[in-house]
C-alpha cells in the first residue's frame, strides 16, 4: 500500500514521503482500517516535528484522526494507533475506541467530526459547564478546532465571539455563525470584546492558540467566567498570573481530551450520541475548505501547520490528482 512515511523530525513539507509499505498487521484488540478520510489536524504537524506528548518510533505515518471502512463493510472513526498512522491506504486502531459514522456525513466531514468536536464538546459542556444566553469568545475561529467550538456553542445558545486572523478568515467566521467578528490584524481585540460585551466580558473563552490570545482572554473574562485552555498553536505556552484569576473571580481549565480515552472512555462515547444526533438535525457540519488526494498530504499539513487554512483539509486515498472519486 502507499503510505506517508517519516523517517526524520522536521517541517511536514520536508520530512514526509510517500512511499509503498507493507500493509499493517493489527495487533491483539486493534483492527485493520481501509482510509476512506483522513483528516488533518495540528498535531500531525507536531508529530513531523518532533514536538508533540506522543513521540512514535521513527518511521511513522502521521494522521491521528480518519474515517475509515472495516472489513464488513461499515464506516466508522477512528484515532489510528501509531506508528500506523491515517496518511495511508490502510491505518490501524484500537478495537475498543472505533466509533460509527454518522449517516448524515460523507467520509471527509466525518472524518472531522472527531477531535475538534469531541474537544469543543467537552471543553464547552463538561470543564466549562457553558450556558444558554452566556457569551462565548472562541480564539482562531476559522481553523479547524475554532470553528468546531462556534457551532457547539451556537447549538448550547451561545452569543458567540470569534477572533481571526484576516478578512477572509472574518469572512469564514460570519458563515459559521459568529454573533461578532473580531479581525485580530486589524482591530484591538480587547476593546473590540469590551464593546461587544458592554464592558461585562465573555463568560466563556475557548483557546487553542495561548501566547498572545491567552493575555487578552485574562483582560476579557468575565465575573465567574472560564478560560479554557485547549492548546498553543501560536507555539507560545503563557503563565497565568494567579493572583489576577484571585482577583478578578476566574477560572482557568486545562482540557487534554485524549485522557478521556483511558480515564473515562464511557463519556467519550457518550459525547459522540450527541455530536451524531447535532449533525442528524443539522446543528453542526464539519467545514471542509478543502479535499485532497493522499499524494497532496505533505503539503495540505504545511498548509495547516502554517496557519493559512480554514476549517479542515481532508485527505481521500481514493481521490484522483484531478478531483474525482
Amino acid at each position: 500500500m502507499q503510505a506517508w512515511q517519516v523517517h526524520e523530525n522536521g517541517e511536514p513539507s520536508e520530512v514526509m514521503r510517500l512511499e509503498d509499505v507493507e500493509t499493517p498487521t493489527p495487533g491483539d484488540g486493534q483492527v485493520l482500517l481501509k482510509v476512506r478520510a483522513a483528516n488533518i489536524n495540528f498535531p500531525d504537524a507536531l508529530l513531523c516535528r518532533g514536538q508533540y506528548q506522543v513521540r512514535p518510533p521513527l518511521p511513522f505515518t502521521p494522521g491521528v484522526e480518519i474515517c475509515g471502512e472495516t472489513e464488513d463493510g461499515r464506516r466508522v472513526l477512528a484515532n489510528p494507533a501509531l506508528p500506523y498512522g491515517g496518511f495511508a491506504e490502510y491505518a490501524v486502531a484500537d478495537a475498543a475506541a472505533v466509533l460509527p459514522a454518522p449517516e448524515a456525513l460523507d467520509d471527509a466531514e466525518a472524518a472531522a467530526l472527531h477531535i475538534g468536536y469531541q474537544t469543543g464538546w467537552f471543553g464547552l459542556h463538561r470543564r466549562a459547564g457553558l450556558e444558554a444566553g452566556e457569551t462565548l469568545l472562541v480564539h482562531a475561529a476559522a481553523g479547524g478546532v475554532g470553528s468546531a467550538a462556534v457551532q457547539l456553542g451556537k447549538a448550547a445558545g451561545a452569543r458567540v465571539i470569534g477572533v481571526v486572523g484576516g478578512a477572509e478568515k472574518a469572512a469564514v467566521a460570519r458563515e459559521l455563525g459568529c454573533d461578532v467578528v473580531i479581525d485580530r490584524r486589524a482591530e484591538d481585540v480587547i476593546g473590540a470584546v469590551k464593546e461587544a460585551t458592554g464592558g461585562r466580558g465573555a463568560d466563556v473563552i475557548y483557546d487553542p492558540v495561548g501566547g498572545e490570545a491567552y493575555s487578552q482572554s485574562a483582560k476579557v473574562v468575565a465575573f465567574e467566567g472560564r478560560i479554557v485552555v485547549v492548546g498553543f498553536a501560536s507555539g507560545a505556552i503563557p503563565s497565568p498570573a494567579l493572583n489576577h484569576a484571585l482577583v478578578k473571580n476566574y477560572s482557568i481549565l486545562g482540557l487534554h481530551w485524549g485522557l478521556y480515552n483511558t480515564k473515562n472512555p464511557k463519556l467519550v462515547q457518550h459525547c459522540h450520541e450527541q455530536l451524531t444526533e447535532l449533525a442528524a438535525r443539522g446543528a453542526i457540519k464539519p467545514l471542509v475548505s478543502e479535499r485532497v488526494s493522499l499524494g497532496g498530504a505533505a503539503a495540505a499539513v504545511q498548509r495547516v501547520a502554517d496557519g493559512v487554512t480554514t476549517g479542515r483539509v481532508a485527505v481521500l486515498p481514493g481521490l484522483t490528482e484531478g478531483g474525482a472519486a
